[in-house]
C-alpha cells in the first residue's frame, strides 16, 4: 500500500499555535526549503467568502501564476494526485491531519492542542516560544528519540531537519526488465536471445542487480507459464498497454519504490550506462532518463520512474495516453545528455539481429 499522509508521501503538519503563528512559520520554512525543493501548503479559513461567480470550478491565469477554486472538497482517495509534483507538503495541523508533526507550545492553544492529541502520531519537532518553557504533561508521552526541540526563532534549523528527512526517505530503487512484448517483427521472443552468454532479459537483470534493492522481469499474460529461476516475475496486470502497462503493474505491486526500467532488446546496454543513470538520479523529478539525440526527445526505454510518477501515469492513461515518452515529454524530468548513445540501439527484427551479432563480435 502507498505510504505517507493523506495528501502527500512527505507531509508535515504544524499544530498547537494560533493560525497566524503557524502560517508565518510555514511561510518562513517554505522560503528556505523552496530554494532546493518544491513545497506546498494546505490551510483552511473560517472567513466567509462571497463568491462573485456561479461556477463549480473556476480557473484564472494570473500571468505569473494560476488560481484554481472548486466548490467541492478534494476526494480523500484522490488527494495525492493534486500534490504529486511537490517534494513535500506543509499542512495547517489545526485543521487537517498530517503524517509527521511539528507541535508548538503556545498557551493560547493549550486546550485546543489537548483536544487534538489523536493527530499527534509522529512528533518530529517541538517548537517552544522561549528557552526553558514548560512542556505540557499531556505532550510528554508523545516525545520520542526522533523528537527535537527548537525555539520559535529557529526556523532555519527546523528547515534543515525537514530537508535531511526528505533526503533520508528517498524511495528505494527496484529494477524491472521489460520483457513482455510480442516480438512480432523478430518472429520469436527477444528476451531469450543470447548476445552475451545468457538470455538477454537475465543479462540485463544482472546489470540492474548491483544498483537495485530487487530486480524483477516483466512478462505478459501470454508468458504466464514461463519461469526464470534467478529472478522474480511481475505479471502484467494492465494488459494490452505494452511497456506502459508493465510499468504500471510494477507500481501496483510496489507503489513506494522507484523503478529503474529497461527494455529487453538493448544488446549494447552496459553497467556504465546503468551506473550513470543511477548517479544522476533526481528523486525530486517525475523521472530520470537519457536524451535521445536521434528523436530529440527523452528516451523511455532506460528510465528511473519515481513513486510520484504512478498517479501521473494513471492520469495520462485516463486521458487515453499510454506512451511512456509522452509522459516524459510533458512532465518534469531529469534528462541526461551523453556523447555515446549506442546503448539506445534496440534490435527488433532478424536483419538488425544479424548486424548486432557482427558488431558485438567486432567489439
Amino acid at each position: 500500500m502507498p505510504v505517507g499522509g493523506r495528501y502527500h508521501s512527505n507531509e508535515w503538519a504544524l499544530l498547537g499555535a494560533p493560525c497566524g503563528v503557524i502560517n508565518k512559520f510555514a511561510k518562513d520554512l517554505a522560503k528556505i526549503i523552496s530554494q532546493k525543493k518544491k513545497v506546498g501548503y494546505i490551510d483552511a479559513s473560517h472567513e466567509e467568502v462571497e463568491q462573485d461567480h456561479p461556477y463549480h470550478v473556476y480557473y484564472q491565469d494570473r500571468i505569473k501564476y494560476a488560481h484554481l477554486e472548486t466548490k467541492s472538497a478534494l476526494a480523500q482517495k484522490q488527494n495525492k494526485k493534486h500534490f504529486s509534483s511537490l517534494d513535500l507538503l506543509l499542512v495547517n495541523g489545526n485543521h487537517f491531519h498530517g503524517d509527521k508533526q511539528i507541535v508548538f507550545i503556545n498557551e493560547k492553544k493549550k486546550e485546543s492542542l489537548e483536544r487534538k492529541l489523536d493527530r499527534i502520531t509522529d512528533m518530529r519537532i517541538l517548537v517552544v516560544e522561549s528557552d526553558g518553557q514548560e512542556i505540557y504533561d499531556f505532550i510528554k508521552p508523545h516525545i520520542t528519540m526522533k523528537t527535537e526541540v527548537f525555539n520559535l526563532c529557529d526556523v532555519g534549523r527546523v528547515a534543515d531537519i525537514i530537508l535531511e528527512d526528505e533526503k533520508a526517505t528517498t524511495a528505494p530503487l527496484n529494477g524491472l526488465v521489460l520483457a513482455g512484448g510480442k516480438s512480432q517483427r523478430m518472429g520469436h521472443d527477444k528476451g531469450v536471445i543470447n548476445y552475451h552468454g545468457k538470455e538477454q532479459r537475465s543479462y540485463e537483470a544482472d546489470l540492474l542487480a548491483s544498483k537495485c534493492c530487487e530486480v524483477f522481469i516483466s512478462l505478459s499474460e501470454r508468458q504466464a507459464d514461463q519461469e526464470i529461476p534467478e529472478y522474480k516475475i511481475i505479471q502484467d496486470t494492465f494488459t494490452g498497454l505494452g511497456p506502459y502497462g508493465a510499468i504500471l503493474s510494477a507500481f501496483r505491486e510496489h507503489p513506494n519504490h522507484a523503478w529503474l526500467t529497461v527494455a529487453c532488446d538493448l544488446p549494447l546496454l552496459s553497467q556504465t550506462t546503468i551506473d550513470t543513470l543511477v548517479a544522476k538520479r533526481d528523486p525530486s523529478k517525475v523521472a530520470t532518463c537519457f536524451h535521445n539525440p536521434d528523436t530529440k526527445f527523452p528516451e523511455p526505454l532506460i528510465t528511473i520512474w519515481e513513486p510520484r510518477a504512478y498517479p501521473i501515469l494513471l492520469e495520462f492513461l485516463s486521458q487515453g495516453y499510454s506512451c511512456p515518452r509522452k509522459v516524459l515529454i510533458n512532465t518534469d524530468v531529469e534528462e541526461i545528455v551523453v556523447e555515446q548513445v549506442e546503448f539506445m540501439e534496440n534490435v527488433n527484427d532478424p536483419s538488425a539481429y544479424e548486424e548486432m551479432i557482427q558488431k558485438i563480435k567486432e567489439s
